[in-house]
């Protein structure tokens, strides 16, 4: 039996709807226009992902073995410029992002790159060569960020409890 996830449903209707109710009509443009699914045409498939979110089909989002589904989106906007609603997909990733991150699902890569950013207020943190070659080049040096407010933003935002900081 299916079952229909109410509030993802509101979620993601609140995110995109502002001042008119937009429906996708299944057109496709999205899929057809995007780097991702044209590349990993059997993993990803925003249209899919539309619909399975604007239904409430949690199931069909979550919890599966494979998370690219989600975090497939490069976040490129093409698919927002083409669609002819003007549904606002990748804020509608977002949303599915995130609650991926609070469920425990996230890829790696993400806590890791997170877990960075936390220790070091960059997500690349300094490195000699780096440094060597921006002063031959002439740049400034990059400034150290202030770790602590860096890390008082993280901790509001609740990311410290995600990445177990």
């Amino acid at each position: 039996m299916v079952m229909i996830d109410y509030e993802l449903k509101k979620r993601v209707m609140d995110a995109h709807i502002h001042d008119a109710l937009k429906y996708c009509y299944q057109c496709n443009r999205c899929t057809d226009v995007c780097p991702v699914a044209d590349l990993a045409p059997n993993r990803y498939n925003p249209r899919n992902l539309i619909l399975n979110s604007f239904l409430g089909l949690r199931e069909n989002i979550f919890g599966g073995d494979d998370s690219f589904n989600i975090w497939g989106c490069t976040m490129c906007d093409t698919c927002d410029e083409i669609c002819p609603q003007k549904i606002e997909l990748t804020g509608v990733f977002t949303i599915l992002k995130n609650m991926s991150i609070a469920l425990g699902e996230g890829p790696e890569y993400y806590t890791i790159q997170a877990s960075a950013i936390y220790d070091s207020g960059k997500a690349i943190p300094p490195q000699p060569a780096i440094e060597r070659r921006r002063e031959q080049l002439g740049l400034p040096k990059v400034e150290t960020p202030n770790l602590e407010e860096v890390k008082t933003i993280l901790n509001e935002t609740k990311l410290n409890k995600i990445i177990n900081k």
